[in-house]
């Protein structure tokens, strides 16, 4: 692909100036949101855009500044790069340029809406400024979008207060350019300082603020990846921060020139931190959790394993593709609009995502299930309705399951009910459970096919070897279907990762697998075996720290560990 400019014309486009924040995406403010949907050109280190694509419109480009250090080692002068997010582009060379601010507004030109996003707050950062007054001496329109500073946001994802009941006083320090003069005023004062730098300058930054005058026995604590699941936090004081790290075995380190936020202070509150460190202590904390479902299915089961502070990672297991013969799906959704059906049962979300599409096909929408009872058979399913603007009348009331819908079940009267036939859309493979039941209640059962599920195709070879090493933490077997394809198309999960199941017949498909079941749900839902998860990671963590030990994941196992032996 041959390179490309980002110029496309003599107008102006608008510079968006939007603070990242910290690293966590869910910190960015409601506008920084509004106007990242709006753009064209994203502008950004890497890392920053990790934090704010999620938000940008499909097709939006993405320009990083990040320098090429084997083709120009000189700061903010590297070869930028080009990329389309849409899952498909190639990356693109385009043309060097002199700085920050001239890519910025080169972006801009041909009337883009451009957001040049930065970590933390604008109003903090050395170049935005820069950039700001380049593009006003240039005549290019732009706004600013705060976000959360760093030196804020850290300590109090932290759990470190920077103020306390007396208003102690607060100075901020960038070690990375602070004067002499800088740390001789932080080191007469006896409030709290919050200090930007790197891991590998922890200890020298200490050594100035001791020299300054601060006692040694200052309580001090310094936090890497702040807002993040990867963030980890060090209590100790100014004289022995170096050795603390040390015995971390975090220095020396290839990862040293990582920023870190310290806070150094008497009330600072760092001798209360194991209390007021609410971030650190979630339940499944860093724990990275697989979940062999499509990132469509796992959408609210991610969500919530992420509030428990987990890193859920989707796999999908099976791939859905349409019925081989489409005839009986097009007569029985045909019927639907005609009056043939008093009820539709979807057992699956996938079934509504095919009756939906078939829906679609016809110019059909939400108002033909006019005079029509929906059941669902469970949550997500009902959820699923709803966005497609059906409220079901029947959802099960116990176990969300095809058992838990029969229980719920009306069986059929012909005297209120003028028609005795349901229209059950569902898998290939699904079981005969609800058919059985719904004719042993009297009802006529026209069970299409409406989409089958094949295997799907085996993960990238970096999560496979993950699964068979221990690199998750915990995996998440939602059907049995989830155990036997996942073994089939990844491997068995390493012994030392938490295995939870669903329910009992999940189990005993594991248990087959010789897969030992650390977590089973209490019902047949998967956000209750989210929760079960986490219950399970709680206790694990009350353990560890009532025994007086450090608290790690399962994947950060005692060298040596070993597989389970299969019992197949």
């Amino acid at each position: 692909m041959s390179p490309t400019t980002l110029s496309a014309g003599p107008e102006h486009g608008h510079v968006t100036f939007l603070g990242a924040g910290p690293g966590d995406p869910g910190l960015l403010t409601l506008r920084a949101v509004e106007a990242l949907a709006h753009a064209d050109v994203l502008v950004a280190e890497h890392e920053v855009l990790d934090v704010v694509r999620q938000h940008a419109r499909q097709g939006v480009s993405e320009v990083h500044t990040d320098t090429d250090p084997s083709q120009d080692p000189a700061p903010g002068t590297g070869t930028p790069q080009l990329t389309v997010v849409d899952g498909t582009s190639t990356t693109v060379a385009v043309p060097a340029v002199r700085d920050a601010a001239h890519l910025v507004m080169e972006a801009a030109r041909g009337g883009r809406r451009v957001v040049r996003a930065v970590s933390g707050d604008p109003g903090l950062d050395t170049y935005a400024a820069e950039e700001m007054l380049a593009c006003a001496a240039a005549g290019v329109p732009f706004e600013v979008v705060p976000g959360i500073a760093s030196a804020v946001g850290v300590p109090a994802y932290a759990g470190v207060p920077l103020r306390d009941a007396q208003g102690a006083d607060v100075r901020f320090v960038d070690a990375r350019t602070a004067s002499d003069r800088c740390w001789t005023e932080v080191g007469a004062s006896d409030g709290t300082v919050v200090v930007s730098t790197t891991l590998d300058s922890v200890a020298a930054a200490a050594g100035e603020l001791v020299s300054a005058g601060r006692k040694p026995d200052t309580p001090m604590t310094v936090t890497v990846a702040g807002t993040t699941t990867r963030q980890r936090t060090w209590t100790a004081t100014l004289g022995t921060i170096a050795q603390t790290l040390k015995q971390a075995k975090v220095l020396p380190s290839p990862e040293g020139g990582r920023p870190v936020i310290a806070v150094v202070g008497e009330r600072s509150a760092a001798a209360q931190r194991d209390q007021l460190a609410w971030f650190e202590s979630k339940p499944l904390f860093g724990w990275k959790v697989l979940v062999p479902r499509t990132k469509e299915q796992a959408v609210s089961l991610s969500d919530q394993l992420r509030s428990y502070g987990a890193v859920p990672h989707e796999v999908p297991t099976i791939a859905v593709e349409p019925p081989r013969t489409p005839q009986q799906m097009e007569r029985a959704v045909k019927g639907l609009v005609t009056g043939r059906y008093e009820w539709i049962a979807f057992t699956s979300v996938n079934a509504v995502k095919a009756v939906r599409e078939k829906f679609e096909e016809y110019g059909l929408d939400a108002r033909a299930f006019a005079g029509i009872k929906v059941a669902a058979v469970g949550e997500q399913t009902a959820n699923a309705l709803i966005a497609f603007g059906v409220k079901p009348d029947l959802v099960p009331s116990g176990e969300q399951s095809a058992a838990g819908l029969l229980e719920d079940w009306p069986p059929y009267d012909p005297v209120f009910d003028p028609i005795d036939r349901v229209f059950l859309p569902r898998a290939d493979i699904a079981t005969e459970t609800l058919v059985a039941g719904l004719i042993e209640l009297g009802w006529e059962v026209d069970d299409v096919t409406a989409y089958r599920t094949v295997r799907a195709s085996p993960p990238p070879a970096e999560t496979r070897e993950a699964i068979k090493g221990g690199g998750f933490d915990a995996v998440l077997f939602t059907s049995s279907s989830t155990v036997r394809n996942l073994v089939g198309i990844a491997g068995k999960p390493h012994n030392v990762t938490v295995i939870a199941c669903i329910g009992p017949a999940t189990a005993k498909t594991a248990e087959e697998h010789g897969l030992r079941v650390d977590v089973m749900a209490p019902e047949p839902s998967v956000l209750k075996l989210a929760e079960a998860l986490a219950d399970f990671g709680a206790k694990r963590r009350a353990a560890a720290v009532e025994a007086g030990d450090p608290v790690t994941r399962p994947s950060e196992r005692r060298p040596g560990a070993r597989r389970r032996r299969s019992t197949t």
